[in-house]
């Protein structure tokens, strides 16, 4: 059976704030125009995944959260979050609930936490201790899990 990946999920979650955007209308809480500054952070986190997957492709490791990883990244994004990917996609469905300005979408960023803390992250980080030992605890000390 082929295993959902966190972009799945992600994706999944976009599409059902912005459908809840429109089917269930709730109280707008951010006011115009201070709503565009969802925008920049749709940009920050696309940025971000952009980023931190050329990074990956350019080590050659795994993006697969199942899979060992075959390098230890410690530069561009990884300085500041041990995830930038889950950072990034997190940006962008809290970028989109700002954009919107729909107080019901603010419960998709937040599944999106709930989903990675419990479902990828134990497993990721685990591995990561498993293949570089001392190296990644001592990483795990200096770099926050999200940001």
């Amino acid at each position: 059976m082929k295993k959902i990946m966190p972009p799945t999920y992600f994706l999944v979650l976009l599409i059902l704030s912005i459908l809840f955007h429109f089917v269930f209308p709730l109280k707008k809480i951010i006011s115009f125009p201070y709503n565009y500054i969802g925008a920049l952070l749709i940009l920050i986190g696309i940025v971000l995944n952009l980023w931190a997957d050329a990074i990956f492709k350019k080590s050659k490791t795994t993006v697969k959260p199942h899979l060992m990883p075959s390098s230890f990244e410690v530069s561009g994004p990884f300085r500041i979050s041990r995830h930038p990917m889950y950072l990034g996609m997190l940006l962008i469905l809290l970028g989109a609930s700002i954009l919107s300005r729909s107080l019901i979408t603010f419960i998709f960023p937040i599944l999106f936490i709930i989903i990675m803390e419990i479902k990828f992250i134990p497993m990721e980080e685990k591995n990561m201790k498993k293949t570089f030992g001392k190296d990644y605890l001592e990483y795990k000390k200096r770099v926050r899990r999200w940001i």
